[in-house]
């Protein structure tokens, strides 16, 4: 159990490797976020987590088996993770975050190719809505500060007219 940790793991170097020579820049683990992400990419609002089939319980993965010994433990321990996940998860949609999960048997050599290119366009995508989402929030500002203009001299003429 010492040697499980939950950063710099093989399948997120790897990863992290992959999208760098694509040329996504990233940070990673921004404490400032939710459930911490392993790879941030803030340019196009989109957070990755590199989950481990065991500790967060892949669905119909060879490499998710709940162990014979302890098993209400690990069924709880598993259960508790994915629980957690799947709040973090609404707590970055809720903030405007477009969230990725790659599982770590999605990292094999076979899958590689495939599952960087399904990052890849995830990635682009967001990036896509992100800036047609800031397009029509600065339309949307732009309209109301006309309306408050409009506003304003209407009260600035009724202020005029009165004052006659």
């Amino acid at each position: 159990m010492s040697n499980i940790h939950s950063k710099e793991t093989a399948p997120e170097v790897l990863l992290r490797n992959s999208l760098w020579r694509l040329g996504f820049r990233y940070r990673m683990n921004d404490k400032r976020l939710p459930g911490k992400p392993d790879i941030v990419l803030p340019k196009y609002r989109t957070v990755i987590f590199v989950h481990g089939c065991f500790w967060h319980g892949h669905h119909d993965c060879k490499k998710y088996v709940v162990p014979k010994s302890n098993t209400e433990y690990w069924i709880k321990k598993v259960s508790g993770n994915k629980q957690r996940d799947e709040n973090v998860w609404r707590q970055l949609e809720a903030k405007g975050w477009s969230v990725i999960i790659v599982w770590e048997c999605e990292i094999e050599k076979k899958r590689f190719p495939e599952t960087i290119e399904r990052v890849e366009n995830e990635i682009i995508a967001n990036g896509i809505m992100f800036q047609k989402r800031l397009q029509e929030r600065r339309i949307t500002r732009e309209q109301r500060l006309d309306e408050r203009r409009a506003q304003k001299e209407k009260y600035e003429a009724l202020k005029a007219e009165l004052s006659r």
